[in-house]
């Protein structure tokens, strides 16, 4: 036996919750194996705010020092009220369609409408073969403004197929355990206006390599792997 401190995650899962991703990582295997491109018809998206000033993580404030010093001390910080929301859509790729929301507007689905008829019209000039071929698939969560009545009808008529999103996702969706992530890493510990972090993000968007899209889909599919062995719980961490 061992004292052993809890680990923090999201939130905790009930069984239906843990059964529904186990199901949707078993889905998206079944699918790879019957289609090898099935991963290059995928359009994964979400949203994300974007802050001011976002504290650095203890690894990032982390510091050397000898065996005789002191150990270093830091005024613990929270995130700034300046923040602005990110939507953001990319494939094995690259990035597909990005925009961010103006400051009083509400992520609903009269708003969400519009961002598909823009992201429906990115992937025609950016993704052509997919756009003539039709097989392309949205991958997003949940949430109410992307699950309304008149988003599915419009997903509908545009043909626009939906692909499985795991409930309570941070760490089998992209989104979540990469683009994000890898976007806001060198902004934590330093402060922006409202203008200059929209600047910095297109800068950090745009800079992810074709190869590091890529290595994010590989992992994905290790991921549902790691999701199915853990029986739908959270694996990261163990």
């Amino acid at each position: 036996m061992k004292r052993v401190a809890a680990k923090f995650v999201p939130r905790l899962l009930s069984e239906d919750q843990r059964a529904s991703r186990l199901d949707v990582c078993c889905e998206m295997k079944h699918q790879l194996k019957t289609d090898p491109d099935f991963l290059s018809k995928i359009i994964t998206g979400d949203e994300s705010w974007c802050y001011g000033y976002d504290p650095e993580t203890k690894q990032q404030s982390s510091q050397w020092k000898s065996a005789s010093s002191p150990r270093p001390k830091k005024a613990r910080q929270v995130k700034s009220n300046v923040k602005t929301m990110l939507i953001c859509f990319f494939d094995i790729k690259g990035l597909v369609h990005f925009e961010f929301v103006l400051q009083d507007q509400t992520v609903n689905q009269q708003f969400y409408l519009e961002v598909l008829k823009r992201l429906r019209d990115a992937v025609r000039r950016k993704r052509p073969e997919l756009w003539w071929s039709g097989e392309w698939l949205l991958h997003n969560d949940y949430a109410p403004a992307h699950t309304a009545l008149s988003v599915r009808q419009f997903l509908t008529k545009n043909g626009m197929t939906t692909d499985s999103h795991t409930p309570n996702p941070p760490d089998v969706v992209p989104c979540d355990f990469f683009l994000f992530p890898r976007m806001k890493r060198d902004f934590k510990g330093k402060r922006f206006q409202n203008v200059e972090k929209k600047e910095k993000t297109t800068e950090a968007l745009k800079a992810i390599t074709l190869q590091e899209f890529q290595n994010c889909f590989e992992q994905w599919k290790k991921r549902w792997d790691n999701c199915i062995d853990s029986q739908g719980e959270y694996f990261e961490g163990d």
